[in-house]
């Protein structure tokens, strides 16, 4: 998008609370809290949200401040591609990039999907995430989750804990695709320890298993199964450093600062020979959207933020037989 129309921004800050805590390494988190932005040109208008970073201290305070920082500029008449030099990385960028893409829709009368040169948008499978708990407790989430249904465990870190979780949900559930997502919680000799433990309960891909900074300790590691770097990888920058560390790149449009350096990232990892996920910051349905675009390119979809909310946005995207649907009237059309 590319004009010098005035345009008016309006910032919302909205939350959504949790139906139960949701536990990962290091962090409970009872609910979300968006920034809402949305773009006119007295006409039309686009909305997006932003759910931010909370490793990054990307919250709610830190977007309103960056969106405000640009509203001059914005509101000026600059565009989509402006904002990227105009803006850093992060939920604030995502809200109003997302908003960018919307309001073209509108102006153009044509899907974003067909603006970003996408195919026709198609249900996905996408994964559904267990929080840490006991070992018991996550095994009965298990059998509560949709049966057709990729699963994602939250890991701790704890070494012990972790093997013993896994272990109960996969006799709980014997032939479901289960990843795991350490956020962090283990250092190289650990990591060491958990690997036969994830052969053993054959866990597909393995995410974030150190700490964002500790890359190099990756460098000449065995990956028995796939890893996929999210914390590691948060803007196209950082994807080149993947090649060698990890085998999957997990893009966040809240990371990245939009769908416009998402589809970018994406396509830089292709070209890199690394696989493609797409991950999600809790975000309500106006998140899962633009990102359910990206997933349309993506090998693995991690979208399922929305069920974790004791209340979503309507209409929202809906999940059953293991797929996330995206009806049209939620977003980009």
């Amino acid at each position: 998008m590319n004009t010098k129309t005035r345009l008016q921004l309006n910032l919302a800050v909205e939350r959504f609370a949790y139906h139960q805590p949701f536990r990962i390494s290091g962090h409970v988190f009872t609910e979300t809290q968006l920034l809402v932005a949305e773009l006119s040109d007295g006409e039309h208008s686009g909305r997006g949200e932003g759910a931010g970073v909370y490793y990054l201290d990307d919250d709610i305070d830190h977007m309103l401040a960056e969106a405000e920082k640009a509203r001059e500029r914005i509101e000026a008449g600059a565009g989509r591609e402006e904002l990227q030099n105009l803006m850093p990385p992060g939920g604030a960028r995502n809200a109003i990039d997302c908003a960018y893409w919307e309001l073209e829709a509108r102006q153009k009368g044509r899907p974003v999907w067909e603006l970003a040169g996408l195919d026709p948008p198609r249900p996905l499978p996408s994964t559904m995430t267990l929080g840490a708990a006991e070992p018991s407790a996550m095994a009965q989430a298990a059998l509560a989750l949709d049966p057709d249904a990729p699963v994602k465990v939250k890991l701790t870190g704890e070494l012990k804990l972790d093997i013993a979780r896994l272990s109960a949900i996969r006799a709980a559930r014997p032939s479901v695709w289960i990843g795991v997502d350490a956020n962090q919680g283990y250092s190289p000799d650990s990591l060491r320890e958990l690997l036969p433990a994830l052969l053993e309960t054959r866990i597909a891909l393995l995410e974030q298993p150190l700490k964002r900074g500790a890359e190099e300790h990756l460098d000449g590691f065995e990956r028995p199964l796939p890893f996929a770097a999210d914390e590691s990888a948060v803007t196209l920058a950082d994807t080149a450093s993947m090649v060698g560390r990890f085998d999957i790149v997990n893009i966040k449009l809240d990371k990245c600062g939009g769908l416009t350096e998402g589809l970018a990232i994406a396509r830089e990892a292709r070209s890199l020979g690394l696989g493609v996920m797409v991950g999600n910051m809790m975000g309500t349905s106006l998140s899962m959207a633009p990102s359910y675009l990206l997933g349309q390119v993506c090998d693995v979809v991690d979208l399922d933020g929305p069920t974790f909310l004791a209340n979503d946005r309507r209409p929202g995207v809906t999940y059953r037989e293991g797929m996330i649907h995206c009806p049209s009237g939620i977003w980009g059309w």
